[in-house]
């Protein structure tokens, strides 16, 4: 193959030259190149190394279809992996390299897979490492180099340093892509005055007619473009690509606003995300050329034969100076053509038999060879095509006489055209195939505000495609259009397509199906003959139509060699489905501003500037910020925790606790709501006392638990844990909206509207007597689960008694906007009581002392029963969850119940680590898991609550703690989960 620029023609900009670069090799190029045609223009053929036999690539295709040429373009966090060097604009700086080879792009060592290959076939992996080697650890070490050679290209680890944005649209008319057809249903919309959306994958509008004669076109398209910019009512967007297609008419896009630069302009976003909603769309998405399948048809040189029409005629790159074309239809003519005007040597097989004169007459004059009836049956040469191997065909794709040899340079395919009608399928749509055109087409099923039309609805020619555009709009209206040469590309069906094999009917050598994952026609008949009867599944066997390209060159021939072995059509072999996005999309555009701090906004509580003032050390806490110590109580977490927990069992301690979930719950049916949420009962709590309760999930999960306190005759304040205040807002929500309307109850989420600080420790009392002077704190006037009216520095507020520590406790609440001023109150006064305030982890190894559960223990997948906790729930009612609480798998007495465990030693347990008996293997799961461990400075030693099988049965009992991530194992002593004052003397006193 000896590609070359031609001197004349292109839509290229010839007065400017633009230096890239690909694997440190300087090229030259012009606007308006693609990389790949770049490539071609400097005569890089191998391009790239294919993903299992690591076989020499070259560029196969001009468009979103490209299986071979995948390259990683840019360098350093903005390198972009699998990137199709085909739709990469040229521009100063740009840097790509070839992927998937090592050391390098010519000797990559991973070429010895080849000599393999009979080895590595469809379905290699589950045959070698599942089977005889059962029971061993052979895949333990063969993981590490199977993971390394698995998948194409490198991903970054670095942070994109590029924004993204997302945009939502309105229009009555969406029309997908700018060809002949798109452009005309744009002007007849337009000036019927509808608001139309036109999109375009390409930078340019113009579609298939940019691969046309420039001569041809460049009036027509002008006079076109012009109209549409002009028109207030339509807009373009180029560098664009719908790629899925949703219910109601919405339709995502990705806008590349910047990659064809190597970095965005200061503040611009490199691409936009469109979530487009229309009245009415039009698929104008042109159809896709398919390959033919024979030995070696994927060497650098074998290209599809549209795709070297575009490089002529519109890159005016000659891909090739001997030229073979191989056909079974009428488009790849106009290829041979175009190949012989730009000087080349051409050859033109046609598997069919009978051609019209129409069609070889012009070859004849331009000296084209024509050999009707003949084929490919395999490519010569090895990091590019050096010959061909043809044969006259029979209908069944075989060989009618021994392979004569002849020298090329380039072999042009085309196995027919495939509609692209991958945004149709994917509402749910099945094509029906077409056997008189030879493709899947959409003949049944339609959406009502869809309409397909051009190539993309099988019509054949650019005239009937330009013509049914205009036929799109609502009004009917033929505008008066420039004269242009149409003519027609394709018109007659092409041959059924079969692979094309030698007299014994087997390939004469390597015949792909799939290039991209390197699926051969072996791995399709093997597939067939272990009995993977359903396309998608073995689709999946074979890893088929699964990479990038998304089986755009692979599918149709994939389903008709299964047809041919089957004896059947292609359609009844079935279809695969179709699911976006139509080509790969940046995961930085889907989310767009939508990460960090724009993703989950962070909340602070009234306290959060003292906090950090005071040198708090800030941690998340669900969706707040919270202290997480105080750097005070010591240099490091570990040390100021225990510091802060053993200051509040000895003196008092002070937290924020703002950001638990408030709500408020008012109306005349109030107690009958909570007493259908909570297990526990609640009609016959009085005013001015406050209850723990706890709620289930309809299947007999724990949700949450809280406290509660009655305000008033028909007023409660709800408390919840911080992680589920939104949860059980939404819970009580959706219950009062649907399935008990008829309760007259209001829910209120009053989370922000609530500063709440705890006082905990034995001097708490006292330190707040000092400053409520008017409240009586006594044990008799305020007892546990009380709360009471008061006012501290002329702020008015709610004292709550209530311990999460273990200790005497009194929660207070007061409006937000004073928090400050009541926790700086409260301070001020401590210092004769030594207050010191305490983070979140001195917070939770105090409950975790006294045996209360919280998040890691509310975690989805608990029971009551489970969290020791059975004997809250009422058997005299009904509440969310009590029928399928009794299931019988949630009632196994083997289940993992709630224990607490003595760590020996003085390394503390592992979040998560699985726990073993004393003796025997540790395979497996375990039985059962730690959920919180702590050092306990009361106990002086490492404890943890944990979920064991049989745990209460089991105190006493002696068990190990592994951790598999660290490979460390602990011994444990099975004990009750509350570990201080059982009794509970302290919080009561």
């Amino acid at each position: 193959m000896t590609a070359s620029r031609l001197q004349q023609g292109g839509w290229i900009d010839r007065s400017r030259e633009i230096s890239v670069r690909f694997d440190g090799e300087a090229l030259s190029a012009h606007p308006g190149d693609t990389l790949a045609s770049a490539l071609l223009a400097n005569d890089r053929v191998m391009v790239a190394r294919s993903f299992k036999y690591h076989r020499p690539r070259g560029v196969y295709s001009a468009g979103a279809e490209e299986p071979n040429a995948l390259v990683n373009l840019r360098d350093g966090a903005r390198s972009e992996p699998n990137t199709r060097a085909t739709q990469i604009e040229v521009y100063e700086g740009l840097a790509a390299r070839s992927q998937n080879a090592w050391p390098s792009l010519r000797w990559d060592v991973g070429a010895l897979n080849q000599l393999l290959s009979p080895a590595i076939h469809a379905g290699f992996y589950y045959k070698t490492f599942i089977g005889p080697f059962k029971g061993t650890d052979f895949w333990m070490r063969c993981e590490h180099f199977i993971r390394k050679a698995a998948g194409m290209g490198e991903g970054q680890r670095a942070a994109d340093p590029d924004s993204y944005e997302k945009v939502n649209a309105y229009c009555d008319l969406l029309i997908v892509g700018s060809g002949p057809a798109g452009l005309g249903a744009a002007l007849a919309a337009g000036r019927s005055g509808a608001r139309v959306l036109l999109v375009e994958q390409d930078w340019q509008l113009g579609g298939s007619l940019l691969s046309r004669p420039r001569g041809q076109t460049e009036s027509w398209l002008t006079a076109v473009r012009s109209e549409l910019n002009a028109l207030p009512n339509v807009t373009l967007l180029t560098r664009t690509t719908v790629f899925g297609a949703y219910d109601s008419e919405v339709y995502g896009a990705v806008e590349r606003l910047w990659d064809h630069v190597e970095t965005p302009p200061e503040g611009q976003p490199r691409q936009r995300y469109w979530q487009i909603r229309t009245k009415r769309a039009v698929l104008a998405t042109g159809a896709l050329e398919q390959p033919l399948v024979f030995a070696g048809n994927d060497r650098p040189g074998v290209m599809l034969a549209g795709a070297i029409g575009s490089y002529i005629n519109r890159f005016a790159v000659r891909p090739g100076r001997v030229a073979l074309v191989a056909t079974n239809n009428d488009s790849a003519y106009a290829t041979a053509l175009d190949l012989a005007a730009a000087g080349a040597e051409v050859t033109l097989l046609d598997s069919r038999n009978a051609v019209p004169d129409s069609l070889t007459r012009p070859l004849e004059e331009r000296g084209v060879s024509i050999k009707c009836g003949h084929a490919v049956f395999a490519a010569r040469g090895h990091e590019r095509v050096g010959g061909a191997r043809i044969a006259p065909v029979g209908p069944d794709g075989r060989a009618l006489a021994a392979l004569e040899d002849i020298t090329c340079d380039l072999i042009a395919v085309s196995g027919g055209w495939a509609p692209a009608l991958h945004l149709w399928s994917q509402r749910q749509q099945k094509p029906t195939y077409d056997p008189e055109r030879a493709c899947f087409r959409a003949l049944g099923g339609w959406v009502a505000a869809q309409s397909l039309i051009g190539a993309a609805a099988g019509t054949g020619g650019t005239a009937a495609a330009h013509a049914e555009g205009l036929a799109i709009a609502e009004s009917g209206t033929q505008p008066d259009l420039p004269e242009a040469d149409l003519g027609d590309d394709w018109t007659r069906a092409p041959q059924q397509q079969m692979p094309f094999t030698g007299l014994n009917g087997k390939p004469t050598g390597k015949a792909f199906i799939d290039l991209q994952h390197d699926v051969s026609v072996t791995d399709i008949d093997l597939a067939e003959q272990e009995g993977y009867r359903s396309v998608e599944h073995l689709k999946r066997y074979t890893t088929s139509g699964m990479a990038t390209d998304q089986g755009k060159t692979s599918n149709v021939n994939a389903l008709a060699r299964i047809a041919q072995l089957r004896g059947s059509s292609i359609g009844e072999a079935g279809t695969t489905t179709f699911r976006p996005p139509y080509t790969p999309v940046a995961i930085g555009a889907l989310v767009g501003h939508d990460c960090g701090l724009h993703f989950r906004p962070i909340r602070r509580t009234a306290l959060h500037d003292w906090h950090e003032s005071n040198g708090a050390v800030m941690t998340e806490a669900g969706p707040w910020m919270r202290p997480w110590y105080y750097q005070d109580a010591g240099a490091d977490l570990r040390q100021a925790y225990r510091q802060e927990a053993e200051h509040v069992r000895k003196h008092v301690g002070l937290v924020d606790v703002s950001t638990l979930g408030k709500i408020q719950v008012q109306g005349p049916d109030a107690a009958e709501f909570l007493n259908r949420v909570y297990v526990n009962g609640w009609k016959s709590l009085a005013v001015g006392r406050l209850r723990y309760g706890i709620m289930l999930r309809d299947d007999g999960i724990v949700l949450d638990d809280g406290a509660t306190a009655r305000l008033d005759t028909h007023d409660y304040f709800m408390s919840t844990t911080t992680a589920n205040a939104a949860k059980v807002l939404a819970f009580a929500e959706e219950l009062l909206q649907t399935a008990w309307r008829d309760l007259r109850v209001q829910v209120t989420s009053v989370t922000d509207a609530w500063a709440a600080f705890a006082i905990a420790g034995p001097k708490a009392r006292g330190l707040l007597s000092s400053l409520a002077k008017e409240s009586d704190l006594s044990p008799s006037a305020l007892p546990n689960n009380h709360w009471i009216k008061a006012e501290i520095a002329g702020i008015a507020l709610r004292i709550h008694r209530m311990s999460y520590s273990g200790e005497l406790a009194y929660e207070l609440y007061c409006p937000s906007g004073h928090g400050r001023a009541l926790w700086e109150a409260i301070v001020a006064a401590g210092p004769a009581f030594s207050l010191k305030p305490y983070g979140t982890e001195a917070m939770g190894a105090l409950r975790i002392e006294k045996g209360h559960v919280a998040g890691p223990e509310l975690d989805g997948r608990t029971t009551l029963a489970d969290l020791c906790l059975e004997g809250f729930a009422s058997k005299k009612k009904a509440f969310v969850g009590s029928v399928l609480r009794h299931r019988p798998l949630l009632q196994d007495k083997e289940r993992p119940t709630l224990v607490g465990l003595e760590i020996e030693g003085s390394h503390g347990a592992k979040p998560g680590s699985l726990l073993f008996s004393a003796e025997g293997s540790t395979e497996g799961q375990g039985e059962g898991w730690v959920s919180s461990p702590t050092y306990s400075p009361a106990l002086k030693r490492n404890i943890a609550l944990a979920f064991l099988k049989r745990g209460p049965e089991r105190r006493g009992e002696t068990i190990r703690v592994v951790d598999f991530l660290s490979d460390t194992t602990l011994t444990a002593k099975v004990v009750s989960h509350h570990f201080f004052d059982p009794e509970g003397a302290r919080q009561n006193a």
